[in-house]
């Protein structure tokens, strides 16, 4: 299990973090992990899938 920063999902999703905080908002984007007061991080495999999500939804 790996935990990834903000800076390697927008890299990963080619999305910016507004767009990222917006699909969380939505439910449509794995939700961040608290890491402490003012620290989050992604659980990678679960960004990996929402791609992978992307990828067989396009048809």
């Amino acid at each position: 299990m790996r935990l990834i920063k903000l800076k390697e999902v927008i890299q990963k999703t080619s999305l910016g973090h507004s767009s990222i905080y917006k699909f969380i908002a939505e439910g449509s984007f794995p939700k961040q992990v608290s890491l402490g007061a003012k620290s989050v991080a992604w659980l990678e495999s679960e960004v990996d899938e929402w791609i992978e999500e992307k990828v067989r939804g396009r048809g």
